[in-house]
């Protein structure tokens, strides 16, 4: 257990290290927006830094890393080209207009408020692929092969979403209206869902070990964050201003698990 609480804590020391000498970056471009492209490739850092400090079980190891890889390579990409093509998002942007009327300047309100929490949240949603390195046994069973199977639909259904809605925002004949087509028509937060869906997968794989179980912090506080703080709440708040539909879509929309229109 001493082992492990090392390994966890040089993990957390690496990954606070990285945010503050992206927090450097962010100072000189006054603008934190990038942080979303870099927070899924903060949780592959801890994966790959994890990697050649553990003997757990190879199998399970290449999958864990592999899954995560493929997670946070697509998805920081795709938020990495948003942030380029659209600028500083508005949810930093009033985030740190508050900080600033409470006193706090650009510096330290982008650190103590953005990069170290962002920091601290990758270290504890990718505990399934910091943990489930650990063990040697058991070897990979049915509940760990689905795992994969749920990790490689949620990413999936991630991406599509992503894709589906940037085509509808492209058009500029959808500006102003809702996107409730394809996945979107069956749940308000289809890309949320999907990130939820990969990381109970990756949870699953890593529950068949011993320390892996208690990697399971890691989607709860995910699911807890997508769904009632910071994914949801933030992302809807002020959505109806300027989208007529947008009440008539809530009532009709399951918010987060996919269910079929009207049933929400």
């Amino acid at each position: 257990m001493t082992d492990v609480l090392i390994l966890l804590a040089l993990n957390l020391a690496l990954v606070v290290g990285a945010m503050a000498a992206l927090w450097l970056v962010a100072l000189r471009l006054k603008d934190v927006s990038f942080i979303d492209a870099v927070w899924p490739m903060a949780m592959l850092l801890l994966a790959l830094a994890t990697w050649p400090r553990t003997d757990g079980d190879a199998t399970r190891k290449l999958l864990l890393v592999g899954l995560c890889a493929a997670w946070a390579l697509r998805l920081g990409g795709h938020l990495f080209i948003r942030w380029r093509g659209h600028g500083e998002d508005r949810r930093y942007k009033t985030l740190l207009q508050g900080r600033a009327e409470a006193g706090f300047g650009f510096a330290s309100a982008s650190l103590l408020f953005v990069f170290l929490p962002q920091g601290a949240f990758a270290w504890l949603n990718s505990l399934p692929v910091q943990l489930g390195q650990v063990d040697a046994t058991p070897a990979v069973g049915w509940i760990g092969w689905a795992g994969v199977a749920l990790a490689v639909f949620g990413i999936v259904f991630e991406a599509v979403a992503d894709a589906q809605l940037a085509a509808f925002r492209k058009d500029p004949a959808n500006k102003g209206q809702v996107m409730d087509r394809g996945l979107w028509n069956w749940s308000r937060h289809p890309n949320y869902f999907g990130e939820a869906c990969a990381w109970w997968g990756l949870f699953l794989l890593a529950a068949e070990t011993t320390t892996g179980l208690w990697s399971v912090a890691g989607p709860m506080f995910l699911t807890f964050t997508l769904t009632k703080w910071s994914g949801i709440g933030l992302t809807e708040k002020g959505m109806s201003d300027g989208r007529p539909g947008y009440a008539g879509y809530v009532r009709r929309t399951s918010a987060f698990i996919p269910l079929p229109p009207g049933k929400a």
